[in-house]
């Protein structure tokens, strides 16, 4: 069945410092950054989280519902999307600004540094959520902050289960709208950097959280996989060794689209937390978010 995903669609400048940051970075002089950083490689990716989200979910098997904004620039990207046949029908064209634009610089420990121009997707909340009887579940993923409040308030008005995913956006809002963003999801996803802050905005613990109504809050762990908590109990899923490591973009994203395709189909939290540790593996082995090959056998799917 149908899954909808509101997010962002971008494209996204990909560039590789051969160093660490933190040998760039001096802490005490923070107040007075100014730093450069060269960067021998450079190359232009489709990306966004919705996009990230719906290859992989598409790859899966799964059939990706994207509501999102695209700029002027974007006619490529709406016919790469309608190639892997994603529903595009609540993509939203806007003549008037350009596609949002992710630079992203990697260093050889795979920290990131990005800069982000939102362009279309402040324009996101535009879009609606369709009175849709198919849509089975839901993700509110990193888009405008307008966009994000709304979405969420109109799939759970239409009674569609989402997973919210701030990710980037976390800092957009505080700590009442976040608590009414978690009342209103089934699932949360962060990373654990998210959860800390999620904590310490809404004053409330992950396992206060998971005591809830929710059915699930998963911490992504980067390499060392994932923890799940669920009614004040907290699971650790061990990562899976990648056979290369390339490039970390976009490997939440795919993380995410297993969740929504094992959610949707009625796994437990658990084997989908596996089979997104498995296939975050498989991205990180691959350059950008849409590049990577899905095997649903070696999957275990």
């Amino acid at each position: 069945m149908p899954a909808l995903i509101c997010g962002s669609l971008a494209f996204d400048t990909i560039t590789t410092f051969p160093g660490r940051f933190a040998q760039q970075i001096l802490p005490e002089q923070v107040h007075i950054l100014n730093v450069s950083f060269l960067v021998p490689t450079l190359r232009r990716e489709f990306g966004g989280c919705a996009g990230n989200i719906a290859y992989t979910l598409r790859a899966l098997g799964g059939e990706p519902v994207v509501m999102a904004a695209l700029g002027s620039d974007g006619g490529e990207y709406l016919a790469r999307l309608r190639g892997w046949g994603a529903d595009t029908s609540l993509v939203r064209v806007d003549e008037a600004a350009y596609t949002a634009q992710a630079i992203i610089i990697t260093d050889i420990e795979n920290n990131q540094i990005t800069a982000f121009h939102p362009g279309a997707m402040q324009n996101a909340h535009a879009i609606s959520v369709p009175a849709r009887t198919d849509l089975r579940i839901g993700i509110i993923a990193p888009d405008g902050r307008d966009a994000m409040w709304q979405h969420a308030s109109q799939m759970a008005a239409a009674g569609i289960p989402f997973i919210f995913d701030p990710g980037q956006q976390l800092p957009m809002f505080d700590g009442a709208e976040l608590r009414r963003f978690v009342e209103m999801a089934r699932w949360v996803a962060v990373n654990d950097y998210e959860a800390r802050m999620l904590c310490e905005r809404t004053g409330l613990t992950l396992e206060d959280m998971s005591r809830s109504h929710l059915e699930g809050i998963v911490v992504t762990l980067g390499a060392a996989g994932c923890e799940i908590w669920h009614q004040g109990q907290h699971t650790q899923v061990p990562g899976i060794a990648a056979s290369a490591v390339v490039d970390p973009t976009g490997c939440g994203d795919a993380f995410r689209a297993a969740l929504l395709y094992g959610l949707e189909r009625g796994w437990s939290l658990r084997r989908c937390a596996e089979v997104g540790n498995r296939i975050g593996a498989v991205k990180i082995a691959c350059r950008g978010g849409q590049n990577h090959l899905v095997d649903v056998v070696s999957l275990g799917i």
